[in-house]
C-alpha cells in the first residue's frame, strides 16, 4: 500500500448524488441535497460532466431529460443552455463543480465520479484546476480504467478508485465485461480503492483484493437488508434512504 492519506474512505456513509429526497423536494446532485448531506454528517458521492464551454457541472445523466424534463444532449451544451432548468419542479438548477465545492469546503469528504462522454484527460485536467486549490478530503473514480489511469499518470497524489459491478446486462462483448467486472485493468491503473455493485457481490476477484488491502466501498445501499449485506464485503458504503438502517453516519463493518 502507498502512504496516501486514505482514512476517510473507511467505516464512512457517502450519500449517493447527495442526501436527496424527492418527497421532500430535494434532487439529486442538487445544493439541497449537498446542504443536507452536510447537516447530517454523511460524506458526499457526486458526478461531473464537461460542457462544450469547459464548465463542469455535477450531473449525473448524459441528458438532462430525466432530471429537467427538457431534452438537451449534455455534451453538446454550454452553461448558458441549461443554467435555468430546474431539477425535479423544483427552485433547484444543475449546479457548477465550482459552486459545490465553495459549499462543501472540506466539511464532509467527497467521492467525485468522473463521467466519460469526452475524451480522457478532457474533465480530469479541468476539474484539477479546482481541486489542487482545495482544501477538503477528496477521492477520484470512475468506471472507465483508463481516467483511473490518466490520474495515476498525471495525479498520483490523489486517492483515485475503480468503479465497477458485474455487467450482465450490458451491450459488450463477454470478454470486455470478464476484464471490466473483474477489475483486471487494475495492474495498469493501480486504484487506492474499488467501489463495486453491491448487487454484484459477493466476488472472489473483489474479496481476493481486499485482502490484500484495497478498500472496497459498496453501492448502491438502498435499505437494512442492503446495509447488512455490505457488512460482510465492504469498508465503506455509498447509499440512500441512510436514516432507515444506519443510527449514525458511520459505517460498521463486520
Amino acid at each position: 500500500m502507498n502512504n496516501k492519506n486514505l482514512g476517510f474512505l473507511t467505516g464512512k456513509v457517502f450519500a449517493h448524488r447527495g442526501y436527496h429526497l424527492e418527497e421532500e423536494n430535494i434532487p439529486e446532485n442538487s445544493i439541497k441535497a449537498f446542504e443536507k448531506a452536510i447537516e447530517k454528517g454523511y460524506g458526499i458521492e457526486l458526478d461531473l460532466h464537461l460542457l462544450k464551454d469547459r464548465n463542469i457541472i455535477v450531473f449525473h445523466d448524459d441528458n438532462t431529460e430525466r432530471m429537467t424534463g427538457v431534452n438537451k444532449l449534455l455534451k453538446n451544451c454550454n452553461y448558458d443552455d441549461i443554467k435555468e432548468l430546474k431539477l425535479k419542479n423544483t427552485s433547484e438548477h444543475i449546479p457548477l463543480f465550482e459552486e459545490v465545492l465553495n459549499l462543501v469546503n472540506g466539511k464532509v469528504p467527497l467521492l467525485i465520479e468522473y463521467k466519460y462522454d469526452t475524451k480522457v484527460g478532457k474533465l480530469e485536467e479541468e476539474s484539477m484546476k479546482f481541486l489542487l486549490k482545495y482544501k477538503g478530503s477528496f477521492a477520484l473514480q470512475s468506471f472507465n480504467p483508463f481516467s483511473v489511469k490518466w490520474f495515476k499518470d498525471n495525479y498520483p497524489e490523489f486517492p483515485r478508485g475503480q468503479l465497477s459491478y458485474n455487467y450482465i446486462n450490458d451491450n459488450m462483448c463477454n470478454i470486455q465485461k470478464y476484464v471490466l467486472k473483474n477489475v483486471l485493468l487494475n495492474v495498469i491503473s493501480k486504484p487506492d480503492f474499488i467501489s463495486y455493485g453491491i448487487r454484484s457481490m459477493p466476488n472472489k476477484r473483489i474479496e481476493e483484493l481486499r485482502k490484500k488491502g484495497i478498500i472496497i466501498l459498496g453501492w448502491t445501499i438502498i435499505n437494512k437488508q442492503d446495509y447488512e449485506f455490505s457488512k460482510r464485503y465492504c469498508d465503506s458504503i455509498i447509499g440512500e434512504n441512510m436514516e432507515q438502517y444506519t443510527i449514525n453516519n458511520n459505517f460498521v463493518k463486520i
